[in-house]
């Protein structure tokens, strides 16, 4: 009879199809396990945090996984340094950009007077012509006394360097 169904190929067939779904259920519990664990050692150092997310994915294999995903952190670590870089950097170009004393509007480091203002920010030195800053009381090219300014070492009774 060739009508006749073989139920030993079929059950075979059968067998051969669960395990291959068991196997692809069980690498695919592990593969959330071990992405799990790679993801949370990524966003965050304690080893605790770490372990206890793969723990979590292991015993709930789906719900455990979607668990991790709404409350793990929302930053890796390298993105946070970053952040913390171009944080760090805006502030330092605030603190290094000069501001005019009387408008408080930017300047540049080679502007003699504001133009906005006309408020003097540099005066410049008798003796190399440099521009100095206006607090200085020595000039830092050649060591003369600023103009207006006795130097400390005239004032300690120190002879002056030239």
């Amino acid at each position: 009879m060739t009508n006749e169904i073989d139920f030993t190929s079929l059950a075979t067939y059968v067998r051969w199809s669960i395990a291959l779904l068991g196997a692809f259920a069980g690498a695919l519990w592990l593969a959330l396990i071990v992405w799990t664990f790679r993801d949370m050692r990524a966003r965050s150092r304690d080893l605790f945090a770490q372990l206890l997310a793969a723990m979590v994915s292991a015993i709930l294999p789906i719900a455990g996984f979607v668990i991790y995903l709404i409350l793990r952190p929302r930053e890796t670590l390298s993105e946070t340094y970053e952040r913390s870089l171009e944080a760090e950097a805006l502030l330092q170009e605030i603190e290094e950009r000069p501001f005019c004393p009387g408008c408080n509007r930017p300047t540049r480091n080679n502007w003699h007077v504001c133009p906005q203002c006309q408020t003097i920010l540099k005066k410049p030195c008798p003796n190399c012509n440099q521009m100095l800053e206006l607090t200085w009381n020595v000039c830092a090219f050649c060591a003369n006394p600023a103009p207006g300014r006795e130097s400390r070492a005239a004032l300690d009774g120190k002879p002056q360097v030239s």
